[in-house]
């Protein structure tokens, strides 16, 4: 993994299953924090995204989590994101189609709202699209 672009960890794409390695960018948007997911997350790489939530917190009332890049979610992912949601105020951007089969058959996406086109809805339908930036829905 190479460390650039302010604190960014990002696997080199030379490397053999470089998609599937997690990382994870930060930037802000809008007044809120955009924590964007990359990669494959499982129990070991959940507490990166857990730590990573925690940290923008601390600085920011709100978060978003992008998860057009999230190639695989396991449950301790989704775990992590519903316990964050409890206490902090987090959307849930893009998700990727597999993390919105995830979310409908658990019935997690009811506990996250998302935005298309200036309307609420939940993200249990079809994902956000916007040119390939973060839609934020404060």
């Amino acid at each position: 993994m190479s460390s650039a672009n302010g604190g960014e960890s990002r696997p080199d794409p030379t490397t053999p299953h470089a998609a599937s390695v997690p990382y994870l960018t930060q930037r802000e948007q809008a007044g809120a924090r955009a924590v964007a997911v990359h990669g494959a997350f499982d129990a070991s790489s959940a507490l990166l995204l857990a730590s990573a939530l925690q940290d923008a917190a601390a600085t920011r009332t709100t978060l978003v989590v992008d998860a057009a890049g999230m190639t695989f979610a396991g449950s301790t992912v989704l775990n992590v994101l519903l316990n964050f949601h409890r206490n902090h105020r987090l959307r849930l951007a893009r998700p990727a189609r597999q993390f919105l089969r995830v979310l409908e058959l658990t019935g997690a996406g009811n506990a996250f709202p998302g935005d298309r086109g200036g309307r609420r809805r939940r993200v249990n339908r079809r994902p956000c699209r916007a040119a390939g930036q973060t839609v934020v829905a404060v």
